[in-house]
């Protein structure tokens, strides 16, 4: 099961069509280990459009295993662990900083 902060590879239905693309595991690893599914946020190469303050301009973009500079955005989905197509990489510890706080933004969480 891959842990919180991996970037992987899913067919992600996004909010028009369903397309192959990179997602980010922002379940935790307790989550993980009691439920058969995963919850899965938006990867996007359209940095351009990442101006919400919920949304992320990935720093360490090639660190990460990205092919493009991408943006994180709080677009949620839960999916079968079974559907991840495989795992890319993983965000380095500021990137996934930064994704936290906008998550704190978008889900009511302290």
């Amino acid at each position: 099961m891959s842990t919180p902060g991996t970037i992987v590879s899913v067919l992600f239905r996004g909010a028009h069509l369903a397309k192959k693309r990179p997602a980010l595991v922002v379940s935790t690893d307790w989550y993980h280990a009691n439920r058969p599914d995963v919850v899965l946020a938006l990867i996007t190469k359209n940095i351009n459009l990442a101006t919400a303050p919920t949304d992320y301009v990935i720093q360490d973009w090639q660190q990460a295993g990205l092919h493009l500079p991408s943006a994180f955005r709080a677009f949620l989905e839960t999916h079968p662990a079974t559907t991840i197509i495989h795992e890319i990489g993983h965000l380095s510890d500021r990137d996934w900083k930064e994704v936290q706080a906008r998550l704190r933004l978008a889900v009511a969480v302290t």
